[in-house]
């Protein structure tokens, strides 16, 4: 039977269609039952106090931007960075003035052919210098998850850049998303449209570029009276002559968005720019003297501190929920009849998770049957339904983080490495555009442990994210290297619909709550 069971396993894992009917045929062909029930399960939310750590070293992307919907309320997020010089002690020259400062992000943005536009200046004059020229702009929408339109107009966003008064201390230390920083002056603002876009001009006269192509990105304009101070006036200051010095001497910039309604935005943090467009002094052999062209970047790169700064502003309907939600501190606690909810709230970047218990009760009647009638687990998920009040446009998660509820320990589930190579998923979603969306955990191993080999039971709690894999191998980092962090989506499910049916078998055709799907065999 066990070459058998396995390859039930393996084709219910990784096939699609009717993956229940498939398992029973292929164990009923070999002198065994196959049985499909459901039961319910015991579901409640899990109050994550609206924090997450949010540091560099979680952060492979950031959002920015805002976004409000009556569900779970407002979101605001912001990105706090420190700034590095490139070159420590620098010699800017002689005379050397501040033309501008331009601060480069590049958000991530849809590329398809009938997103971009292109728009031509074959008239295109060269200010500096009045050459002649063509300048080509192609544009692209920005990807964004909230509302591109409000009111029938595009969604606007004013992107606002401050200098951060606070220290914000060293790469290797922890930092949560309600960390409060000081900020000082603005250094800038831009009315940001929702597009970015790439710049190439040339030469009429020969064709060549005039200036290094401009990458799609979006750029901001700083103060640059406020960078001649800062930086190019300090030329042979302490200040300037080390990281140390420098990190504590310009703390960081801040950049968020003025409004509380519209759209978040992501973007890779090592992948912004700041750069000082200045002018200095240069003398030839013969003593002319020219002014002259020059630049000096500050890195913004993974040396430095990342900071996500999340705010929420709650409902009254999601915080009555939290009221009786389980607290994320407590998590190891027994779960009383209050935490019991019918409806789940799943939001990331630190809002609420939910967590899953499986009845005593049906525990011990699975043991029994394995124990008098020899059943044998083929397939197991956990089900759920998305609840009808998620009923919007608004993309749903596609992928979840599932980790057992044991104190002190951080491991994938038994199901992620027992099955690691059967072509397994932990997650599978059904109908995500609409509101029947399901999502499916594939539970097998563990409840087989559960039942056959006597395991304890441990809670399962779910959270918004999807877990990074390596670069070079591919291979699963861990259990807490997860985009949770930076992750927007949100989904309203269905949980325990009828306590009269606690732990009791149900109808998977019109129970829609949470529940235990299961196939096993029985020997005839």
């Amino acid at each position: 039977m066990l070459p058998l069971l396995l390859m039930g396993i393996i084709m219910l894992n990784s096939c699609e269609g009717e993956l229940d009917d498939l398992g029973s045929q292929l164990v009923g062909a070999n002198g065994a039952d196959g049985y499909d029930k459901a039961f319910s399960l015991i579901a409640y939310n899990v109050d994550n106090n609206d924090v997450i750590r949010a540091d560099g070293s979680k952060l492979d992307s950031v959002r920015i931007g805002a976004f409000s919907e009556p569900v779970f309320g407002g979101q605001k997020v912001s990105y706090i960075t420190q700034l590095r010089l490139n070159k420590y002690d620098p010699d800017f020259g002689k005379n050397a003035v501040v033309d501008s400062v331009v601060l480069t992000l590049k958000p991530k943005y849809e590329s398809a052919t009938d997103s971009v536009t292109t728009s031509t200046n074959e008239d295109y004059i060269y200010p500096d210098g009045n050459v002649a020229a063509k300048k080509v702009v192609t544009t692209y929408p920005v990807s964004k998850y909230g509302k591109a339109k409000i009111g029938g107009q595009k969604a606007p966003l004013t992107i606002k850049v401050k200098e951060v008064t606070d220290f914000l201390g060293g790469v290797s230390d922890s930092l949560f998303s309600n960390k409060a920083v000081a900020e000082g002056t603005l250094l800038g603002s831009k009315a940001f449209n929702g597009t970015v876009n790439s710049v190439k001009i040339t030469k009429d006269s020969d064709n060549s570029d005039l200036i290094p192509e401009i990458s799609t990105s979006l750029r901001i304009n700083l103060d640059k009276d406020f960078f001649q101070n800062k930086i190019i006036a300090k030329q042979g200051n302490q200040v300037l002559k080390d990281a140390a010095s420098f990190i504590r001497y310009f703390r960081g910039i801040s950049i968020s968005v003025e409004e509380n309604d519209g759209y978040l935005f992501s973007m890779a943090p090592n992948n912004a720019a700041l750069t000082i467009y200045y002018k200095n002094d240069v003398t030839a052999t013969d003593g002319t003297v020219t002014r002259t062209s020059q630049t000096t970047d500050l890195s913004l790169g993974s040396s430095n501190v990342h900071l996500s700064q999340i705010s929420y502003s709650r409902p009254g309907a999601y915080t009555s929920a939290m009221n009786s939600a389980v607290n994320i501190n407590n998590i190891n606690n027994p779960v009383t009849p209050n935490n019991y909810a019918n409806k789940l709230y799943l939001q990331g970047m630190g809002g609420s998770g939910i967590g899953i218990k499986i009845p005593a009760s049906t525990i011990d009647a699975l043991r029994t049957l394995y124990k008098n009638d020899k059943i044998a687990i083929v397939s197991a998920k956990i089900r759920l339904y998305n609840d009808a009040s998620w009923d919007n446009k608004y993309q749903k998660p596609s992928s979840l983080l599932v980790q057992e509820s044991i104190k002190d320990t951080v491991r994938f589930l038994p199901d992620m490495t027992t099955l690691a190579s059967a072509g397994y998923s932990l997650i599978k979603t059904a109908n995500l555009s609409t509101v029947d969306a399901t999502y499916d955990v594939g539970v097998t191993a563990t409840i087989k442990n559960i039942v056959e080999h006597n395991y304890a039971s441990h809670d399962l709690i779910i959270n918004v994210g999807s877990y990074l894999r390596s670069s070079s191998t591919g291979a699963l980092l861990g259990q807490k290297y997860n985009t949770r962090a930076y992750n927007p989506y949100r989904v309203v499910l269905q949980g325990m619909t009828d306590t009269s049916k606690f732990g009791e078998e149900v109808d998977v055709k019109t129970y829609k709550g949470a529940q235990l799907l299961l196939i096993y065999t029985k020997k005839k």
